[in-house]
C-alpha cells in the first residue's frame, strides 16, 4: 500500500462532503435532546462515522465482485433513503406536534390537570421521544447509503488503500457530527420545545435533497 499525500487530502475532502448529510442530521438530533450526555454524543457520532466507512468499503468490495448488479441497485438507492428519512421525519414531526400540545395544556391548565384523570395527565406531561438504537441505525443507514458510489471512485485501489481512505472519512465525519450535536443541543436549548417539528421537517428536507440529487443530477 502506498499512502500518499493526493490520497490523504482527497479521502479527507470526499468524506467531508459525504458527510454534510450526517451533519444536518447530528443537528437534529441535538436540537431534539439538549442535554445530551457526551457518551451518547460520541456513540450518534461514531455510528454515522461507522456507516460512512462501512459503505465505501461495500461499494468497493461490490464493484470488484457484483458490478452488475451493484449498478442496478444504485438506482434504488436514492429511493431508498427518501423513504427511510421520511419515516423518522414524519414521525419526530408527528411527536413534536403532540408534544406542542401537551406543552400549551400545560400551560393552560397548570398542575391541576393532574387531578382530572391519569390518563389525561399522561397526555398533558410533556412527550420527549429517546432516540433509540433502532432509529439510530436507520439514520446511520439513510445519510450514508449514497456513499456506496464511492466504491466506484475507489476501485482503482488495492483494499488496504480502499480501507485506509474509509477510516479517514470515519474519523472527518465523527468530527464533523460532534460539531453538529453540539451546534443543535445551542439551537434546541433556545428552541423551547420546538425542535423536535423543526427537526422533522429538516429530516424531510433532507431526504427530498438526497432523492433529487440522486435521480436528477
Amino acid at each position: 500500500m502506498t499512502i500518499t499525500l493526493s490520497l490523504v487530502l482527497g479521502s479527507i475532502l470526499l468524506g467531508v462532503g459525504l458527510a454534510m448529510d450526517a451533519f444536518s442530521v447530528s443537528v437534529v438530533n441535538g436540537m431534539n435532546e439538549p442535554q445530551m450526555r457526551k457518551e451518547k454524543a460520541c456513540l450518534i457520532a461514531g455510528t454515522f462515522g461507522f456507516f460512512q466507512f462501512l459503505m465505501p468499503m461495500v461499494g468497493w468490495f461490490c464493484v470488484h465482485s457484483l458490478a452488475q448488479a451493484f449498478e442496478t441497485f444504485q438506482k434504488a438507492v436514492p429511493w431508498i433513503a427518501l423513504l427511510l428519512l421520511l419515516f423518522i421525519g414524519g414521525k419526530m414531526l408527528r411527536e413534536g406536534i403532540r408534544e406542542n400540545r401537551a406543552r400549551k395544556m400545560t400551560e393552560t391548565f397548570g398542575e391541576a390537570v393532574e387531578e382530572v384523570s391519569p390518563d389525561t395527565a399522561d397526555e398533558v406531561r410533556p412527550f420527549v421521544a429517546p432516540l433509540g438504537a433502532a432509529i439510530l441505525i436507520t439514520q446511520g443507514i439513510a445519510t450514508s447509503i449514497d456513499a456506496l458510489s464511492v466504491g466506484f471512485a475507489f476501485a482503482r485501489y488495492s483494499a488496504p488503500e480502499a480501507f485506509f481512505c474509509s477510516v479517514i472519512i470515519l474519523a472527518v465525519t465523527f468530527l464533523i457530527c460532534i460539531g453538529g450535536l453540539e451546534a443543535g443541543r445551542t439551537i434546541g436549548t433556545r428552541l423551547s420545545g420546538r425542535a423536535s417539528i423543526l427537526g422533522g421537517i429538516i429530516l424531510i428536507c433532507i431526504g427530498v435533497e438526497i432523492f433529487v440529487r440522486g435521480v436528477f443530477f
